[in-house]
């Protein structure tokens, strides 16, 4: 108990920096990948060439090359300015993007085609019929592969320590080089603190799917 209650104040703002950076990058990874997945459906050949090429592309890369590209190819691009946290976000958000755009489109292949063809034939347009009719039913397919995606978000904010980003990883690191508490103890707190967020997603999501459950 002494590392925690001897570094509270750090172990506070490591938690509170974690689940400030998977909130942030969770909300523009949910907007960028049904954006994307809206892409990968239009009828419009050149947004499906680039829903493609952006759910390839950020699919195949490792998360670290990532957040090298962003953090050194922006200010490289004359993008200067930026704090490294938002950076993270920036990072975070675009990847974890790719694995929900997939989530949401295999939702929106659950949808029956007769739908949108009813849709159609009433008038709507392509945004319409998406928005209004397609997406509420893929949505209650898509929460829980959704969920586990911003889980996994969570746990791949400890990759923002390594880029001057104040997150549980950082406190760790902290920690292991300025004290003399056992490692392993160390290690079970920040453990304990991830298992606390995930927990609060994995929740969060089950009320969503109990309620889309009981309106369907």
């Amino acid at each position: 108990m002494n590392v925690l209650s001897d570094n509270f104040a750090m172990f506070r703002e490591g938690f509170l920096g974690t689940v400030e950076l998977t909130v942030l990058s969770g909300l523009l990874a949910l907007v960028l990948g049904t954006l994307v997945a809206a892409f990968r459906v239009s009828p419009v050949p050149a947004l499906r060439i680039f829903g493609t090429t952006w759910v390839t592309l950020l699919r195949n890369t490792p998360l670290v090359l990532l957040f090298l590209a962003v953090t050194l190819g922006l200010p490289a691009l004359g993008l200067k300015g930026w704090d490294s946290f938002w950076l993270a976000v920036l990072a975070l958000g675009c990847y974890t993007s790719a694995f929900i755009c997939e989530a949401v489109r295999s939702g929106i292949n659950t949808v029956p085609v007769g739908q949108a063809e009813a849709a159609r034939s009433l008038g709507m347009t392509f945004t319409q019929t998406l928005g209004q009719v397609v997406l509420p039913q893929a949505a209650r397919t898509a929460i829980p592969p959704i969920g586990s995606l911003l889980i996994a978000l969570a746990k791949n904010t400890a990759i923002a320590s390594g880029f001057n980003v104040s997150e549980l990883g950082s406190v760790q690191k902290t920690l292991n080089a300025a004290s003399g508490y056992n490692i392993y103890v160390i290690f079970l707190w920040i453990a304990v603190c991830y298992i606390i967020i995930t927990f609060a997603i994995s929740g969060l999501f089950r009320l969503l799917e109990n309620r889309l459950a009981v309106a369907r």
